[in-house]
């Protein structure tokens, strides 16, 4: 079968697409003749490669993935050949003590598809049963493709995370990605003040179209000097960010007294400065947040298929431009979501 692969870790000039073995069936299993697959930041994270992260090379990117059941494994029941399905692509083992109770903790040998192991960037890709959720007719294989890693991300970081409350104002940063444009939308339906920060004055009028009630360009001036102006000098209740070092002190002055930040990536580097001063007189929680648990993931899925979230496509590419959808991605040229269709 045709995938995107890479052999090395390293930018995206290793990105390729071969032919390789197409994935083996194994019981509780189920084979996915690929649609469309979509991008995410983790997707460049693990081609440079991750501490800690030991790959089978050549590997298969992706961990949105949506189309049609091609094959069962043994064991596996309640679905049929050609359901359209989308893939939760959080995986669990099921059996220990996180798996069962049902809380905020993750599983504790919680993975990753396209990161841990072989994703959807691919003709068909193999994951497993209970991963698998059909999809409404009304709900394309594009849009599909496009939500899964993203709003459940969103979904726990801004809902169980950040415990957001109407009324509550809210500043999503990194405005123009996948997971800050869910961020914005599952914010606005809590029924906060939603700020974002962008770059570019056609990003921030799409954003305020999503419904941000106010857009800052950062190519244009002290976001944190805004936030604070637009807020009577009070600071915001939350903030949503995956930009990281680069921002992190403007970040924690634009907390309002007791505010979250509440972080899920780290795009510009790891290493966050902040003002341990400020940190304990203004009262600020720190929130570390990444992916959902199911019920959550189910949980925000059900306000997709319901079209009360609608995800936002940027551009929808063969797989053979895999190389250009990584290098778009990483040029921060994008707004919502790269698609790949094989």
């Amino acid at each position: 079968m045709q995938a995107a692969i890479f052999r090395r870790h390293g930018g995206p000039e290793v990105v390729e697409v071969a032919d390789v073995p197409p994935p083996t069936v194994a019981p509780g299993h189920t084979l996915i003749a690929v649609r469309a697959a979509a991008l995410n930041h983790l997707d460049l994270w693990t081609r440079r490669g991750l501490p800690g992260l030991d790959l089978e090379l050549p590997h298969v990117g992706g961990s949105d993935v949506a189309g049609t059941v091609a094959e069962l494994g043994d064991g596996v029941e309640g679905m049929a050949a050609g359901t359209r399905v989308l893939v939760n692509p959080s995986l669990w083992c099921a059996a220990c003590e996180f798996c069962h109770r049902g809380e905020e903790s993750l599983c504790a040998s919680y993975r990753i598809l396209g990161e841990h192991l072989h994703g959807g960037f691919a003709q068909f890709v193999s994951v497993p049963a209970r991963n698998v959720l059909p999809i409404p007719d009304d709900l394309s294989f594009v849009e599909a493709a496009a939500v899964p890693l993203v709003y459940q991300t969103a979904w726990r970081g801004i809902i169980t995370r950040g415990r957001l409350r109407a009324g509550e104002t809210v500043l999503v940063t990194g405005g123009s990605g996948g997971v800050s444009t869910a961020a914005i939308q599952i914010a606005k339906l809590a029924g906060a003040r939603v700020l974002g920060v962008t770059a570019g004055a056609e990003k921030v009028r799409r954003l305020e179209e999503l419904g941000a009630d106010l857009v800052i360009d950062r190519l244009e001036t002290d976001f944190s000097r805004e936030v604070w102006q637009a807020t009577g000098k009070r600071g915001v209740d939350l903030v949503f960010d995956s930009v990281g070092e680069a921002i992190w002190p403007a970040l924690v002055r634009s907390l309002a007294r007791d505010g979250r930040l509440v972080v899920y990536g780290a795009t510009t580097g790891p290493r966050g400065q902040i003002d341990i001063r400020l940190t304990f007189w203004k009262q600020l929680k720190i929130i570390g947040t990444t992916m959902s648990s199911r019920a959550e993931f189910e949980e925000v899925m059900r306000l997709v298929f319901a079209r009360r979230l609608r995800p936002v496509i940027d551009v929808v590419w063969p797989l053979s431009k895999a190389r250009e959808a990584h290098e778009r991605l990483e040029a921060g040229a994008q707004f919502g979501k790269i698609i790949l269709e094989p």
